[in-house]
């Protein structure tokens, strides 16, 4: 864990949130379930200059990006897709600003 927040900070990423599925679901619903967590990432001067051009996209922030055990395979580390999601917000100016927070996102699971 310690290690996809480190190089989500070399991308320019901090954490805003930490969601331990896990322990949520053991807390809620008393059942074991695998390591899983969702962490809210967000990468503040393009959170601001999203905001700038639309003020819907806070709706889709932070960038969510999970790490999980996968049984058999190991611990795998995934991201939404900001191009994909802004898709839905009709607002071309969004495009731009989405590829470059993908490729920064990209480039820390590559490393990963």
């Amino acid at each position: 864990m310690n290690r996809v927040t480190e190089e989500l900070k070399k991308e320019g990423f901090g954490i805003l949130t930490d969601i331990d599925v896990k322990a949520t679901v053991k807390k809620k619903l008393n059942v074991d379930f695998r390591n899983y967590r969702i962490l809210g990432a967000c990468n503040p001067p393009f959170a601001y200059q999203a905001l700038q051009v639309e003020d819907k996209i806070g709706t889709m922030l932070p960038c969510n990006v999970i790490v999980q055990d996968v049984p058999g395979v190991g611990v795998e580390i995934a991201a939404v897709d900001p191009v994909a999601s802004m898709q839905a917000i009709e607002n071309p100016k969004l495009g731009e600003i989405a590829g470059q927070v993908r490729s920064k996102l990209r480039a820390v699971i590559e490393r990963l």
